[in-house]
């Protein structure tokens, strides 16, 4: 799962960096749940919390079988 993960944030990395931000993979456990670090602009972001859960999370549950949840380190 990890792999598919690291597949399907590379997808959603270009619209993060032309905000000026990105995303880094942290870990997923056995359960599903996929930790990821936002960085740059989107590290300190008001709409973080946004990007995170209908951006990333969205985004990870379509591609990724088995992902329950999405959660910043």
């Amino acid at each position: 799962m990890e792999e598919a993960v690291k597949a399907a944030l590379n997808e959603i990395r270009p619209m993060l960096q032309a905000d000026g931000g990105d995303v880094e993979f942290v870990s997923v456990s056995p359960d599903g749940k996929v930790c990821v670090r936002l960085t740059g602009a989107c590290g300190g972001c008001p709409m973080a919390t946004m990007t995170l859960k209908v951006g990333v999370e969205s985004h990870l549950k379509k591609k990724v079988p088995g992902v329950t949840e999405v959660v910043q380190a």
